[in-house]
């Protein structure tokens, strides 16, 4: 399941992001990349250890965590820290799968969905497109500033050269309740006929109430500890 969401839709709020982007110090894209990725890896990240990296941090973590489609769709556990990288001269990001397990201890989480939150305009570079492969199908996304996709950790992704401009996006990893895709897909689909039922039907109506029942016991036997 790829989905391409409007998470940053506030116009004032992408310019307050834009603005924190341009305080932020930037490092060799490798230095977060694993061995194989590394080899195929040219761009440069946010260090987002530094003041404006942590403020940016804050202000996007609730915008996509919080995000109705995210929850519905993703039904998160955990969610990495953020990275923004930085791409243009000719960067790029070359065929690769994420790694199954990031970070360690207490704080490790299982990648079952990455997300690309695009920042940079795309009438502002030129190539720098996200190309997503999965089940013979082949995905390539160029969104507005301030769409978020989402798409199972599990693919072959990449991202094109950056032949002209400067293209920023900001990138995570999200472990969710439900292991299974097709699961958390059967999930989604019944959130969604909910809410398109609410549309139509009273608060109180029977069948509003049979969806519920449903996505809590599946949740109650699929959710994983």
């Amino acid at each position: 399941m790829i989905l391409s969401i409007a998470a940053i839709s506030q116009a004032g709020k992408l310019d307050e992001i834009r603005e924190g982007l341009t305080k932020l110090e930037w490092q060799d894209g490798r230095a977060t990349a694993g061995k194989v990725a590394s080899r195929v890896k040219v761009n440069e990240q946010a260090i987002m250890s530094k003041p404006a990296g942590r403020a940016l941090q804050q202000m996007l973590t609730p915008l996509i965590l919080d995000h109705p489609v995210v929850t519905a769709a993703v039904r998160p556990r955990h969610m990495s820290s953020l990275m923004i990288s930085r791409t243009m001269d000719g960067g790029h990001y070359g065929a690769h799968v994420d790694n199954a397990l990031m970070g360690k201890g207490a704080a490790q989480l299982r990648t079952d969905m990455s997300f690309t939150l695009f920042l940079s305009d795309p009438e502002s570079y030129e190539g720098g497109e996200l190309v997503v492969q999965s089940a013979g199908l082949t995905q390539t996304v160029k969104a507005p500033a301030g769409n978020l996709v989402l798409y199972p950790s599990t693919s072959i992704h990449e991202v094109k050269p950056v032949t002209s401009g400067t293209r920023i996006v900001a990138v995570g990893w999200i472990e969710s309740q439900i292991r299974d895709a097709a699961q958390r897909e059967l999930l989604f689909d019944l959130q969604n006929t909910r809410s398109s039922l609410a549309e139509k039907l009273p608060v109180d109506a029977p069948e509003l109430l049979m969806i519920d029942k449903s996505i809590a016991n599946l949740m109650r036997m699929w959710a994983g500890r």
